[in-house]
């Protein structure tokens, strides 16, 4: 075992050596709440990015919608699907700046750990009803924290908790602004990360599922950023990598232009998409959905599992926000619809 000991030790000097000054650095993480012995083999970022991927919340994101509620088609994304998109434009950002990708790919797997079913639809109604609003970075960060591993959390570095907490934008600046900006540029690459993936996949599905054309696409979007998915992808990476650059690494950023383009998209998406009445009709039956449920669990809180929560509303809220859509959908069906009643 003591040899192993050199394995950590020689990839934190790599570290110093390779990596980009301001980039993040194993050696001088921040470190964890509850300190540990370090591993032999690992870095810290690496041990987190590992916890992360061996956690329950990130194999129940497979069955969390991305946008299209429980759909039938094999090609349409998931939330775990996103997630992975998202670490892979992030890996690809943070290893063209010299930046900690161990580091970045953590992030990047763990930022929507605490997202709702149903996607956005089930995040609405939590914020809307559940005291103190909801907020799925938030939840994200409470997952890792505190519900992973009954109660005990992740135990994750601070640099890691840090970019989970901070990746999300909503439809507000595309850019980190203020105290919203994480503390590492690993963590800002997630976040733009995000937003690139997001843009790209959500138009992709809305296209296979006949929601729109590309004829509906403004043209000068598709002139401007490509007219394939993964000429959109590379003309949005590329631009974050090479304005970045200009900006000497002291923060990830996009050109004026890119970023004009980015949030063109994301307003046409939500015009054209999310509030297009096929898709948007199927939202307000998951608000029904979830809107029941929370209200049922305040009703009967001794049909809750057990949980670390202090109050009720807390507690109902990790159970529903940790749901998949299948299963809230199975508790609602179990729940609310009538069984039949004996055989014939």
């Amino acid at each position: 075992m003591g040899s192993l000991l050199h394995i950590r030790e020689i990839t934190e000097e790599m570290e110093l050596q390779i990596l980009h000054p301001f980039a993040a650095k194993s050696a001088t993480s921040k470190g964890r709440a509850r300190p540990e012995e370090p591993c032999p083999v690992r870095t810290a970022f690496q041990r987190d990015r590992d916890r992360i991927i061996h956690s329950k919340s990130f194999r129940r994101l497979k069955h969390k919608t991305q946008v299209f509620l429980s759909p039938e088609g094999d090609h349409y994304r998931t939330r775990l699907t996103h997630t992975l998109e998202v670490a892979q434009i992030a890996r690809t950002i943070a290893r063209a700046l010299r930046l900690n990708e161990d580091l970045t790919e953590a992030i990047a797997l763990g930022h929507d750990l605490g997202h709702t079913p149903f996607g956005h639809a089930g995040e609405a109604v939590l914020q809307e009803i559940h005291p103190g609003g909801f907020s799925h970075p938030q939840q994200s960060l409470r997952v890792v924290d505190l519900l992973e591993k009954g109660g005990e959390g992740l135990n994750l570095t601070f640099e890691v908790r840090d970019g989970i907490l901070k990746h999300s934008k909503g439809m507000g600046a595309i850019l980190p602004e203020g105290e919203d900006t994480p503390l590492t540029l690993e963590g800002q690459v997630v976040r733009i990360s995000d937003g690139i993936a997001y843009v790209n996949h959500d138009l992709d599905d809305a296209l296979r599922a006949g929601i729109i054309t590309m004829d509906d696409v403004p043209k000068e979007l598709i002139g401007f950023l490509g007219d394939t998915h993964a000429k959109r992808i590379n003309s949005m990476v590329l631009d974050a990598i090479g304005a970045s650059l200009e900006e000497e690494l002291r923060r990830i950023t996009l050109s004026p232009g890119m970023l004009e383009a980015i949030t063109e998209m994301r307003s046409f998406l939500h015009e054209r998409v999310y509030l297009n009445p096929l898709v948007y009709n199927e939202f307000v039956k998951a608000f029904k959905v979830v809107r029941e449920l929370y209200f049922y669990y305040m009703e009967h809180p001794c049909e809750l599992p057990p949980a670390p929560a202090e109050d009720v509303a807390t507690q109902v809220c990790d159970f529903i926000a940790g749901m998949t859509d299948r299963y809230a959908l199975h508790l609602y069906h179990r729940i609310f619809i009538p069984h039949p009643w004996g055989k014939c």
